[in-house]
């Protein structure tokens, strides 16, 4: 992935972002053409400390038959995003642009058997039904057993060794604190909920402008004082 130097994110904040949103594009390739899924997966990671992605997909597939355990895989995740005019900047000769938040996970698929694709089914159900509390998780155990046992042998649970991970969080750092505030405020301002949220982003990304720009109104906006 390019990402200049402003918008690079560390591992830390990457696999945070990856884990949270727990969604992406898992991209292979199969010698003539790029082959891909969207598809929900969450992170892992074995005693010695290797990093895991468990995701499953359907049994027909064209992705079953390139996890091979060896060939390098792509799973990208992408967050909200956002299209800046150059007409909300203060400075003059801007250009448009996009801000958005995005993470690549690379490395080698192998297939999952039986019993791991069981584990798998229950840890990623569990992990989005925890998002819906209070409502009562719920259970693979609440359907027939040969209900569930039919779809799972439709479908083919596949884990990566994530053996890179890439973060680019374009939020407009290298901007001018005026610049920057001024694009954060008129993205607040949006109908999109994606532009509104890139700018809730941006205000945790350098909360001193705004605290800045917020003392500078108070401070203005003080009534005067007459001299007795």
């Amino acid at each position: 992935m390019y990402t200049p130097p402003p918008f690079k994110s560390d591992r830390a904040a990457s696999l945070a972002f990856a884990e949270a949103r727990g969604f992406g594009l898992a991209c292979a390739w199969d010698g003539n053409k790029p082959v891909a899924s969207s598809l929900p997966f969450y992170l892992t990671s074995t005693n010695d400390g290797t990093l895991r992605a468990a995701f499953h997909v359907a049994r027909h597939n064209p992705l079953v038959k390139l996890a091979d355990g060896a060939t390098s895989w792509l799973l990208a995740v992408n967050g909200a995003d956002a299209y800046v005019s150059p007409d909300w900047y203060v400075s003059p000769d801007q250009v448009p642009t996009w801000l958005y938040q995005a993470v690549h996970l690379t490395g080698p698929v192998r297939a999952m058997s039986g019993d791991e694709l069981a584990a798998q089914i229950e840890t990623l159900s569990a992990k989005f039904e925890e998002r819906l509390l209070p409502k009562k998780p719920w259970l693979s155990s609440k359907m027939t057993a040969g209900r569930l046992e039919a779809l799972k042998k439709a479908i083919v649970g596949l884990e990566m060794t994530v053996e890179e991970v890439e973060g680019s969080f374009k939020l407009s750092q290298h901007k001018s604190e005026t610049d920057f505030a001024a694009v954060a405020g008129s993205l607040a301002t949006q109908a999109d909920a994606g532009a509104q949220h890139i700018a809730h982003l941006m205000r945790e990304a350098r909360p001193d402008v705004f605290a800045n720009q917020e003392a500078f109104a108070n401070e203005t906006n003080q009534p005067e004082r007459t001299v007795p």
